[in-house]
This record gives structure tokens, sequence and C-alpha cells, in this order.
């Protein structure tokens, strides 16, 4: 069976053990190490592996071919995007007309941004630019971007590259709605038997939790030279209990998002019951 998801440490910690035969009765994998921006596209051409990480903003153009495992994605508090500046403006009017840099335009970071900005910058007027996540960061350092919106181990290394934090969409959205923020979903073809996958990928998460050490090496492999410490906090920001299993406020967060995301056109209409079947 072909699997995508990303180099990054809390996707090879969660399906290490399944895709280094660790879990009972589940099938080889072929896995394609891939960009969120990619398995996003992927998804929503039909194209590319059975099982996919992809955006939970993703999800509207999706659903009709793919069923939203309940296990494996990344779900959190505190772990929310930032907004980085070179200069550290702190008002949000400053970006008008400015160049702001996304990891994807279906991505769950650019979904809370868009959100964010409706509220706090005067017409939305900005010149979005997609560009891979690890690209952001030297980009606004180097001034070819005038802002960016950075995911994942970002939040620790951010200050390396000189910026400052203009926002925390995170914490903007916790305090919005008290909900988790929905960031990476695991999906699969809805032809394949998905109570199955549901349970190895769920088997996957708790070897992870039980044997830490059984995983390292493959994490650092695939790190992008990260530190060991870095990618150690990368892990435990977003694998935590939403990791095992959505449960109704991992739900209630998901709908909440594309709800909202619905109504403000931002994303296409859909069946929202088809979320959670």
């Amino acid at each position: 069976m072909k699997i995508a998801f990303s180099p990054c440490p809390n996707d090879t910690f969660v399906f290490h053990a399944l895709v280094h035969g660790q879990v009972p009765g589940a099938p080889s994998f072929d896995v394609t190490y891939a960009d969120i921006d990619i398995t996003n596209n992927w998804a929503a051409a039909r194209e590319g592996p059975e099982v996919l990480k992809i955006s939970f903003a993703a999800l509207p153009w999706v659903l009709d071919d793919y069923a939203l495992l309940p296990c494996g994605g990344a779900l959190g508090r505190g772990c929310g995007p930032l907004v980085l500046t070179k200069n550290g403006a702190a008002d949000p009017a400053s970006l008008s007309g400015k160049r702001v840099a996304v990891p994807s335009e279906r991505s769950t970071a650019y979904l809370l941004f868009r959100l964010w900005a409706a509220q706090n910058i005067p017409g939305g007027n900005l010149d979005i630019v997609v560009m891979p996540f690890h690209e952001i960061m030297p980009a606004v350092r180097d001034g070819s971007i005038d802002a960016g919106l950075v995911i994942h181990e970002a939040r620790f290394t951010y200050q390396n590259y000189g910026l400052h934090m203009m926002t925390d969409l995170g914490s903007w959205w916790e305090s919005d709605t008290g909900l988790p923020i929905p960031l990476g979903a695991i999906i699969a073809r809805r032809s394949l038997d998905t109570a199955s996958l549901t349970a190895w990928i769920r088997s996957s998460v708790e070897y992870a939790w039980a044997n830490p050490e059984a995983s390292a090496a493959y994490v650092m492999e695939h790190a992008q030279e990260m530190s060991p410490t870095v990618a150690n906090q990368h892990i435990a920001l977003y694998v935590n209990e939403f990791s095992r299993n959505l449960g109704a406020s991992g739900y209630a967060a998901i709908e909440a998002l594309l709800g909202r995301a619905m109504k403000e056109g931002f994303v296409p209409a859909f069946d929202m019951a088809k979320l959670r079947s």
C-alpha cells in the first residue's frame, strides 16, 4: 500500500512502526515523503498514494473520494502558525499591500491566516506567495518577502533568523473558539478498509509512545538538519491524544474551522457529515 506524509518529526514518529513492519496484521507500505502543498494537490487531483497526510483545510475538495481517518493527524493547543516579520511591526494593518509568503494555499495555516486577516487587515489587500515552508524564514530575513506564515519547528527557531512574531494564529483561534487547532489530517481512499487502517495507524501511534527510542534514527534521518532537541520539541507539540483519537473536541474544531471558512467563501460548500463517515 502506498502512503505519503511529510519528513517532519511528528509524522515520522507517528508512522515509524507502521512503515517498518512493527504493527501486526498491517500490510507493507511504500512511503513517499512530500511537502503538505504537494499532498494537498495530489488529493484534490485524485492522484498519488491511497493514504495521505494533508491539511484539514484541504478536506472540502476531497471528501467525496477520501475518508478522514480519526487518528494519526495533528491537532493541538499552543501549536498554531505564526505570522513573522523582519521589522517587528505589531499592527496587522501594516501588511496591507505587502508580500506575504505562505506554505500552501490550501493549508490550515493559510486558512487561519485568511480568517484572521479578514478581521484585522482592511480590505484584505495582500500579495500572497506560496513557497515551501523551510524557505519562508530566509526569504523574510533577506527582504524578498515582507512577512511569512510559518509552521512546525519554525516556532522554536524564528529568532535565529532575526525575525519577530506579529501574531500567533493558534492563540488567536483558541481565544476566539476555545477549541484546539486542526492542522494535519490523515485521509484514505474510500474504497479501502478504513476501519483496519484506523486500527493500524492507532497502533503505530501507541507503539511510538511506548518505544520512543525505536524511531529516533528514522526521525533524525528525515529531520532536515534539525537538532535532536528541536525534533523532540516538535514531536511533543504535535503528537498528542488527538493523534490517537480525534474525539468530540477534535471533530468540533474541524467543523468550526471549515464551517467558518465555508461561510466566508474561502472553501467550496461540502457535506459536513462526510467528515465523520
